[in-house]
Protein backbone atom coordinates (compact mmCIF):
# COMPACT_ATOMS: atom_id res chain seq x y z
CA UNK A 1 0.00 0.00 0.00
CA UNK A 2 1.39 3.23 -1.26
CA UNK A 3 2.27 5.96 1.90
CA UNK A 4 1.98 9.47 0.66
CA UNK A 5 3.13 12.28 3.18
CA UNK A 6 1.10 15.95 2.99
CA UNK A 7 0.36 19.20 5.00
CA UNK A 8 -3.33 19.59 5.93
CA UNK A 9 -5.63 20.59 7.99
CA UNK A 10 -7.38 18.03 10.32
CA UNK A 11 -11.10 18.85 11.52
CA UNK A 12 -12.74 16.90 13.65
CA UNK A 13 -16.76 17.75 14.71
CA UNK A 14 -18.55 16.22 16.84
CA UNK A 15 -22.39 16.64 17.79
CA UNK A 16 -22.54 17.86 21.24
CA UNK A 17 -24.20 15.03 24.10
CA UNK A 18 -25.50 12.93 22.11
CA UNK A 19 -26.34 11.18 24.75
CA UNK A 20 -28.74 13.27 26.15
CA UNK A 21 -30.26 13.96 22.35
CA UNK A 22 -31.02 10.25 22.54
CA UNK A 23 -32.68 10.51 25.78
CA UNK A 24 -34.51 13.53 24.78
CA UNK A 25 -35.72 12.27 21.75
CA UNK A 26 -35.86 8.17 21.82
CA UNK A 27 -33.67 6.24 19.47
CA UNK A 28 -35.24 6.83 16.23
CA UNK A 29 -35.62 10.53 15.94
CA UNK A 30 -32.40 11.04 17.41
CA UNK A 31 -31.04 8.59 15.28
CA UNK A 32 -32.51 10.99 12.26
CA UNK A 33 -31.52 14.41 14.04
CA UNK A 34 -27.82 12.70 13.75
CA UNK A 35 -27.67 11.49 10.52
CA UNK A 36 -29.40 15.26 9.31
CA UNK A 37 -26.02 16.93 11.14
CA UNK A 38 -23.57 14.34 9.89
CA UNK A 39 -24.88 14.77 6.47
CA UNK A 40 -24.94 18.81 6.33
CA UNK A 41 -21.06 18.54 7.85
CA UNK A 42 -20.26 16.77 4.71
CA UNK A 43 -21.83 18.96 2.29
CA UNK A 44 -19.71 21.92 4.00
CA UNK A 45 -16.89 19.75 4.00
CA UNK A 46 -17.12 19.14 0.08
CA UNK A 47 -17.97 23.34 -0.76
CA UNK A 48 -14.58 24.09 1.25
CA UNK A 49 -12.42 21.31 -1.00
CA UNK A 50 -12.17 18.53 1.64
CA UNK A 51 -12.32 15.12 1.65
CA UNK A 52 -14.29 13.36 4.62
CA UNK A 53 -12.00 10.41 5.87
CA UNK A 54 -14.37 9.22 8.46
CA UNK A 55 -17.47 8.67 10.33
CA UNK A 56 -17.58 7.47 13.56
CA UNK A 57 -20.51 7.28 15.43
CA UNK A 58 -21.92 10.67 16.00
CA UNK A 59 -18.48 12.27 15.08
CA UNK A 60 -16.70 13.42 11.81
CA UNK A 61 -13.04 13.46 10.32
CA UNK A 62 -12.14 15.58 7.19
CA UNK A 63 -9.05 17.14 5.80
CA UNK A 64 -8.79 20.62 4.40
CA UNK A 65 -6.10 21.76 2.02
CA UNK A 66 -5.31 24.77 3.93
CA UNK A 67 -6.02 26.45 7.42
CA UNK A 68 -8.10 28.88 6.17
CA UNK A 69 -10.35 26.46 3.99
CA UNK A 70 -10.89 24.39 7.62
CA UNK A 71 -11.51 27.35 9.53
CA UNK A 72 -14.05 28.75 6.96
CA UNK A 73 -15.55 25.12 6.82
CA UNK A 74 -15.85 25.11 10.57
CA UNK A 75 -18.03 28.82 10.37
CA UNK A 76 -20.27 27.04 8.34
CA UNK A 77 -20.95 23.61 9.65
CA UNK A 78 -21.93 25.30 13.05
CA UNK A 79 -24.42 27.62 10.86
CA UNK A 80 -25.86 25.22 9.44
CA UNK A 81 -26.84 23.63 12.28
CA UNK A 82 -27.56 26.78 13.89
CA UNK A 83 -29.75 27.20 10.45
CA UNK A 84 -31.65 23.69 11.06
CA UNK A 85 -35.52 23.82 11.65
CA UNK A 86 -36.02 23.37 15.61
CA UNK A 87 -37.62 19.58 16.78
CA UNK A 88 -41.48 20.19 18.51
CA UNK A 89 -39.85 18.31 21.45
CA UNK A 90 -39.99 19.32 25.27
CA UNK A 91 -36.90 19.72 26.77
CA UNK A 92 -34.94 19.59 23.42
CA UNK A 93 -33.61 23.26 21.93
CA UNK A 94 -31.41 22.42 18.67
CA UNK A 95 -27.92 20.24 18.02
CA UNK A 96 -24.55 22.00 18.10
CA UNK A 97 -21.12 20.68 17.44
CA UNK A 98 -17.73 20.75 19.07
CA UNK A 99 -15.19 21.45 16.65
CA UNK A 100 -11.23 20.57 16.89
CA UNK A 101 -8.46 21.71 14.17
CA UNK A 102 -4.71 21.39 13.48
CA UNK A 103 -2.61 21.99 10.30
CA UNK A 104 0.45 19.92 9.87
CA UNK A 105 2.24 17.34 8.05
CA UNK A 106 -0.07 14.07 7.54
CA UNK A 107 0.96 10.37 6.79
CA UNK A 108 -1.88 9.65 3.86
CA UNK A 109 -2.10 5.83 3.57
CA UNK A 110 -5.17 3.71 2.04
CA UNK A 111 -7.56 6.61 2.61
CA UNK A 112 -6.91 7.35 5.85
CA UNK A 113 -4.59 9.69 7.72
CA UNK A 114 -1.83 9.20 10.51
CA UNK A 115 0.44 11.83 12.15
CA UNK A 116 0.82 14.68 15.47
CA UNK A 117 -1.84 16.51 13.21
CA UNK A 118 -4.54 13.92 13.65
CA UNK A 119 -3.64 13.10 17.42
CA UNK A 120 -4.05 17.49 18.31
CA UNK A 121 -6.86 17.90 15.85
CA UNK A 122 -8.42 15.11 18.33
CA UNK A 123 -7.38 16.60 21.93
CA UNK A 124 -8.50 19.62 20.32
CA UNK A 125 -11.67 18.70 19.47
CA UNK A 126 -11.92 17.17 23.05
CA UNK A 127 -11.14 20.68 24.91
CA UNK A 128 -14.19 22.43 22.99
CA UNK A 129 -17.45 22.86 24.54
CA UNK A 130 -20.90 23.49 22.60
CA UNK A 131 -20.75 25.77 19.62
CA UNK A 132 -16.89 26.43 19.92
CA UNK A 133 -14.06 25.84 17.76
CA UNK A 134 -10.67 25.07 18.89
CA UNK A 135 -7.19 24.74 17.63
CA UNK A 136 -3.62 25.45 17.87
CA UNK A 137 -0.73 28.39 16.97
CA UNK A 138 0.24 25.72 14.28
CA UNK A 139 -3.67 26.65 12.41
CA UNK A 140 -3.45 30.19 13.24
CA UNK A 141 0.24 30.64 11.92
CA UNK A 142 -0.97 29.01 8.53
CA UNK A 143 -3.40 31.46 8.08
CA UNK A 144 -2.73 34.13 5.10
CA UNK A 145 -2.39 37.90 6.47
CA UNK A 146 -5.76 40.00 6.42
CA UNK A 147 -7.82 36.71 7.38
CA UNK A 148 -10.79 38.22 8.86
CA UNK A 149 -11.10 35.80 11.80
CA UNK A 150 -11.25 36.47 15.09
CA UNK A 151 -8.99 34.31 17.52
CA UNK A 152 -8.41 34.21 20.93
CA UNK A 153 -5.50 32.43 23.13
CA UNK A 154 -7.29 30.48 25.44
CA UNK A 155 -4.99 28.54 27.41
CA UNK A 156 -1.97 25.92 26.72
CA UNK A 157 -2.26 22.55 26.95
CA UNK A 158 -0.42 19.30 26.54
CA UNK A 159 -0.79 16.49 24.16
CA UNK A 160 0.66 12.98 24.43
CA UNK A 161 3.54 12.35 22.70
CA UNK A 162 4.68 15.78 22.02
CA UNK A 163 6.93 17.58 24.14
CA UNK A 164 6.40 20.93 25.99
CA UNK A 165 2.97 22.77 25.91
CA UNK A 166 0.60 24.18 23.21
CA UNK A 167 -1.21 27.42 22.93
CA UNK A 168 -4.72 26.65 22.24
CA UNK A 169 -7.19 29.68 20.45
CA UNK A 170 -10.98 29.52 20.19
CA UNK A 171 -12.13 30.62 17.04
CA UNK A 172 -15.23 33.04 17.30
CA UNK A 173 -17.72 32.66 14.57
CA UNK A 174 -20.37 33.90 16.23
CA UNK A 175 -21.41 37.36 15.41
CA UNK A 176 -20.57 39.17 18.87
CA UNK A 177 -21.13 42.87 18.23
CA UNK A 178 -23.90 43.48 15.59
CA UNK A 179 -24.22 47.30 13.74
CA UNK A 180 -27.73 48.36 14.14
CA UNK A 181 -28.67 50.85 10.93
CA UNK A 182 -31.83 52.83 12.67
CA UNK A 183 -33.49 56.08 11.87
CA UNK A 184 -31.99 59.53 12.96
CA UNK A 185 -35.12 60.22 14.86
CA UNK A 186 -34.60 56.82 16.61
CA UNK A 187 -33.45 56.47 20.07
CA UNK A 188 -31.06 53.49 21.40
CA UNK A 189 -32.83 51.52 23.85
CA UNK A 190 -29.26 49.69 25.12
CA UNK A 191 -27.97 50.37 28.47
CA UNK A 192 -24.62 50.25 28.31
CA UNK A 193 -23.04 48.47 31.52
CA UNK A 194 -19.72 48.98 33.28
CA UNK A 195 -18.41 46.25 35.34
CA UNK A 196 -16.14 46.54 38.39
CA UNK A 197 -14.30 43.94 39.37
CA UNK A 198 -12.09 43.78 42.80
CA UNK A 199 -9.26 41.04 43.40
CA UNK A 200 -6.88 41.06 46.42
CA UNK A 201 -7.05 44.57 46.93
CA UNK A 202 -6.89 46.17 43.17
CA UNK A 203 -10.30 47.04 41.14
CA UNK A 204 -10.39 46.51 37.64
CA UNK A 205 -13.29 48.40 35.12
CA UNK A 206 -14.72 47.01 32.34
CA UNK A 207 -17.59 48.37 29.53
CA UNK A 208 -18.36 48.55 25.91
CA UNK A 209 -14.36 50.32 25.05
CA UNK A 210 -13.36 47.19 27.46
CA UNK A 211 -15.42 44.62 26.33
CA UNK A 212 -13.46 41.28 27.39
CA UNK A 213 -10.95 40.40 30.62
CA UNK A 214 -9.51 36.89 31.23
CA UNK A 215 -8.83 35.97 34.60
CA UNK A 216 -6.15 32.92 35.42
CA UNK A 217 -2.75 32.26 37.39
CA UNK A 218 -0.18 33.81 34.80
CA UNK A 219 0.64 36.96 34.65
CA UNK A 220 -0.69 37.62 30.77
CA UNK A 221 -4.77 38.08 32.41
CA UNK A 222 -6.09 40.94 33.03
CA UNK A 223 -7.18 39.64 36.86
CA UNK A 224 -4.48 37.22 37.85
CA UNK A 225 -5.47 34.61 40.97
CA UNK A 226 -1.97 32.27 41.85
CA UNK A 227 -3.48 29.56 43.42
CA UNK A 228 -2.94 25.94 42.49
CA UNK A 229 -6.49 24.75 41.58
CA UNK A 230 -6.59 28.03 39.07
CA UNK A 231 -6.19 27.48 35.11
CA UNK A 232 -3.44 28.81 33.47
CA UNK A 233 -6.35 30.90 31.58
CA UNK A 234 -8.78 30.12 33.71
CA UNK A 235 -12.39 31.98 33.06
CA UNK A 236 -13.15 34.97 30.58
CA UNK A 237 -15.29 37.92 30.90
CA UNK A 238 -17.13 39.54 27.58
CA UNK A 239 -19.47 42.14 27.23
CA UNK A 240 -22.02 41.08 24.77
CA UNK A 241 -24.86 43.75 23.84
CA UNK A 242 -25.04 45.36 27.38
CA UNK A 243 -24.71 42.25 29.48
CA UNK A 244 -21.15 40.44 30.58
CA UNK A 245 -21.00 36.84 30.66
CA UNK A 246 -18.83 34.50 32.22
CA UNK A 247 -17.55 31.67 30.80
CA UNK A 248 -15.22 28.96 31.99
CA UNK A 249 -12.36 27.06 29.92
CA UNK A 250 -10.65 25.51 32.84
CA UNK A 251 -10.20 21.85 34.46
CA UNK A 252 -11.78 22.59 37.84
CA UNK A 253 -14.35 24.89 37.08
CA UNK A 254 -15.28 28.44 38.01
CA UNK A 255 -17.61 29.10 41.04
CA UNK A 256 -20.60 32.01 40.50
CA UNK A 257 -22.04 33.33 43.62
CA UNK A 258 -24.86 36.07 42.67
CA UNK A 259 -25.92 38.07 46.12
CA UNK A 260 -28.84 36.54 47.16
CA UNK A 261 -28.87 32.81 45.31
CA UNK A 262 -27.02 30.14 45.93
CA UNK A 263 -23.52 29.56 44.63
CA UNK A 264 -23.23 27.18 41.23
CA UNK A 265 -20.33 26.01 39.20
CA UNK A 266 -19.80 26.37 35.90
CA UNK A 267 -17.94 24.18 33.38
CA UNK A 268 -16.94 24.77 30.21
CA UNK A 269 -20.08 26.98 29.85
CA UNK A 270 -21.03 30.35 30.53
CA UNK A 271 -23.59 32.20 32.78
CA UNK A 272 -24.45 36.30 32.70
CA UNK A 273 -23.21 38.13 35.66
CA UNK A 274 -26.28 40.07 37.38
CA UNK A 275 -26.31 42.54 40.10
CA UNK A 276 -23.09 42.20 42.38
CA UNK A 277 -21.66 39.13 43.43
CA UNK A 278 -18.51 36.70 43.86
CA UNK A 279 -16.30 34.10 41.30
CA UNK A 280 -14.43 32.15 42.58
CA UNK A 281 -11.16 30.51 40.00
CA UNK A 282 -11.71 26.47 41.28
CA UNK A 283 -12.99 26.39 44.45
CA UNK A 284 -16.32 28.33 45.93
CA UNK A 285 -15.50 32.02 46.92
CA UNK A 286 -16.36 33.65 50.54
CA UNK A 287 -15.88 37.22 51.64
CA UNK A 288 -13.06 36.13 53.78
CA UNK A 289 -10.41 34.81 50.99
CA UNK A 290 -8.23 36.83 49.09
CA UNK A 291 -8.78 34.19 46.45
CA UNK A 292 -12.23 35.55 45.99
CA UNK A 293 -13.19 38.21 43.00
CA UNK A 294 -16.20 40.33 43.90
CA UNK A 295 -17.79 42.30 41.07
CA UNK A 296 -20.50 44.77 40.83
CA UNK A 297 -22.46 45.90 37.61
CA UNK A 298 -23.08 49.79 37.28
CA UNK A 299 -25.35 51.20 34.86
Amino acid sequence: MTKKTGTLAILFADVAKSTQIYEALGNKDAKNLIDSCLSLLRKVTQHYQGKVIKEIGDEIMCVFPSALSALEAAKDMHQALEDMPPMDKPGFTSANIYIGIQYGPVIIEGGDVFGDAVNVAARMVALAKQRQTITTQETIDALPDGHAFDVHCIDKTTVKGKSGEMNIYEVIWEEQDLTVMMDESAESTVIKARLEVKCDNQIYEFDENRPSATLGRQIHNDVVVNDGRVSRTHARIEYRRGKFILIDQSSNGTYLLIQGKKSVIIKRDEAQLIGNGMIGLGREPTPESPKSIQYTIKM
